[in-house]
């Protein structure tokens, strides 16, 4: 299916790209950038907001009218900041710039409606998806900024050691499926395009079924589903079979006729990337089996099931590194204490050692923190786990047996990148949950 034509662009000048680098060092500074502005063009206004957002490293931009003003805020490292009110006058101007550009109806406001356009900056082309959503003050609006610059490598997923090497070399079988599981915003898509990247030679024919195609890479074959015109990852997928891939990446696992299809893919010499919504990897086979998928086509097409969750990393400029408290001295001692020696940083053997305690700077906005880190766990599928698959496991002995066979739980994960002074145990507990 060919991409769909994105509507509108805009352009930002080096030499504006340059001004807004040099005065929107953080939040503050994008603040008074806008105030300057209000009262001037909508085109140079949300250049400066979607310029600043990039360099603040946003993902969203949200604009959200209040009762008398509308807020500016920007999602970073995974967590909504205020950046700037302004008057309700200047966010209509802004939104009908948006939506123009957009190429959805300016005069709409009662439903929902989705649309994208590109600005260009310094030769790089970035997509920006936008949705709005009437609320009770008037619409509200949220561009999310696709930067290609998110594309990395393996290496600076934050995989330790050990699952590196595991990763490396399941990517290199011929077929099976790999399923990666978490949340929305947990970076699934960032780690199996890391993947791709690493995979991707001229002698191998990669396609992709995404919902929406959040990354372009150069040659690989990406379709976008469209469900209102029956292009859905069923049915794409059925098509994808027919064109000899040898890699094919599954955006999400939603229903049990694309699962089936998927497992089937895995089964008959091709090698498969999928995600699934499940909170641990433990859970991804009961997740498949609910869809209403029979484990005798489970067991024997999964070769890797990975978790993830991204904490962020603590401000290397400003951050602090304390004695643990009694209470988080027990929390890692106790957190750890199954985890194979070999695995486990020399901090946690050594009699006193100090854990980073964010604190805030100009630098990271005040919040203490700055960029993310991902946090794991994984479990192959060995000739044990798939008998055991056959049985239709409950997630608690899917678990079990996983640790028994050595998977490092994601909290554990984070535990160890305390000790080795990348986040803290109060990010950890937040995404973990534990």
């Amino acid at each position: 299916m060919e991409r769909e034509k994105i509507t509108g662009e805009v352009e930002i000048s080096s030499k504006r790209a340059a001004q807004i680098q040099k005065t929107v060092e953080n939040i503050a500074g994008l603040g008074k950038e806008i105030e300057k502005l209000i009262g001037a063009s909508a085109t140079e206004l949300l250049e400066t907001v979607l310029a600043g957002a990039l360099y603040l490293g946003a993902s969203d931009v949200h604009l959200e009218p209040e009762e008398e003003k509308a807020k500016l805020r920007l999602r970073i490292d995974g967590i909504l900041q205020d950046a700037k009110l302004f008057d309700l006058k200047t966010y209509n101007m802004l939104l009908s710039r948006v939506k123009l550009l957009s190429g959805i109806k300016l005069n709409i406001t009662t439903r929902p409606q989705d649309g994208r356009f590109t600005i260009l900056v310094e030769n790089t082309a970035i997509e920006i998806r936008i949705s709005t959503l009437p609320s009770e003050r008037g619409e509200t609006a949220v561009l999310r900024l696709l930067n290609p610059k998110n594309l990395i490598e393996i290496e600076a997923l934050g995989l330790r050691k050990d699952i590196e090497e595991i990763f490396k070399k399941e990517i290199k079988k011929p077929n099976g499926m790999i399923v990666v599981t978490g949340p929305t915003g947990s970076g699934k898509t960032t780690t199996l395009y890391a993947v791709l990247k690493r995979i991707n030679k001229p002698e191998i024919k990669i396609i992709t079924i995404e919902d929406p195609v959040e990354y372009h890479l150069e040659g690989l074959s990406q379709t976008q589903v469209d469900p209102s015109r029956g292009y859905t990852f069923a049915n794409g997928l059925r098509s994808i079979m027919r064109q000899d891939p040898d890699v094919i990446l599954v955006g999400e696992i939603r229903d049990k006729e694309t699962a089936e299809i998927a497992l089937q893919a895995a089964l008959t010499g091709h090698l498969v990337f999928s995600t699934l919504h499940t909170n641990d990897s433990s859970g991804a086979v009961a997740r498949l089996i609910d869809l209403g998928v029979r484990p005798v086509s489970i067991a024997p097409s999964i070769n890797m099931v990975v978790a993830q969750r991204l904490p962020r990393k603590v401000c290397q400029k400003c951050a602090e590194f304390v004695s643990p408290s009694k209470e988080n001295l027990e929390k890692i001692k106790k957190g750890l204490a199954k985890v194979k020696k070999e695995i486990l940083p020399k901090a946690f053997f050594a009699k006193y050692f100090k854990i980073p305690q964010a604190k805030g700077c100009s630098e990271c906005n005040n919040t203490g923190y700055r960029g993310r880190i991902g946090i794991y766990e994984t479990f192959l599928v060995d000739d044990q786990m798939e008998r055991f698959i056959l049985k239709s496991p409950s997630i608690v002995d899917m678990r079990d047996l996983a640790i028994k066979k050595g998977m490092v739980l994601m909290h554990q994960d984070g535990l160890i990148k305390v000790l080795e002074g990348i986040t803290t145990i109060e990010e950890v507990e937040r995404v973990t949950g534990e």
